[in-house]
C-alpha cells in the first residue's frame, strides 16, 4: 500500500507540472515587467489549467504527507523522480518538446536507480 500511496503522490505532482504548463502555454511568454506581470496574473486567474494543476498539487501534498507517516524519506524521496520521467514523456508525446540521446539516457539511469531502491 505504501508504493501505491508513493505512486499516487508523485504522479499526481507529475500531473500538476503538466497541466500547469498547458495553462502557461495559453497564456503565453510573461514579459518581466510590472505591466506584463499584471497582465499575466488576469490571464491566469481565468485559466482553469493553472486551477487543475493547484488543486493537483494540494492534492499530492496531502498524499505526500501520508507517505511520509509511513516510511522513511530516505526510501520515499527518491521515487520523485519518476515524475521526471513521466514529465519527459509527455513533454515529447503532447508538447513536442525535444527528446535527445542524452535524455533517453538519462531517463534510463532513473528507471534503473528506481527499480534498484524498490528491491532494496
Amino acid at each position: 500500500m505504501n508504493f501505491v500511496l508513493i505512486l499516487i503522490g508523485v504522479l499526481l505532482n507529475a500531473v500538476a507540472q503538466l497541466v500547469l504548463k498547458k495553462g502557461m502555454s495559453l497564456v503565453g511568454s510573461v514579459a518581466i515587467s510590472y505591466a506584463g506581470i499584471m497582465h499575466m496574473l488576469v490571464k491566469i486567474i481565468t485559466n482553469v489549467y493553472v486551477y487543475c494543476g493547484l488543486m493537483c498539487y494540494g492534492l499530492s501534498f496531502l498524499v505526500w504527507l501520508m507517505v511520509l507517516s509511513r516510511v522513511e524519506v530516505s526510501y520515499a524521496y527518491p521515487f520523485l523522480s519518476i515524475g521526471y520521467i513521466v514529465a519527459a514523456l509527455v513533454g515529447y508525446f503532447y508538447f513536442g518538446e525535444s527528446m535527445s540521446i542524452y535524455k533517453v539516457g538519462g531517463i534510463a539511469l532513473i528507471c534503473l536507480g528506481v527499480f534498484v531502491l524498490y528491491r532494496s
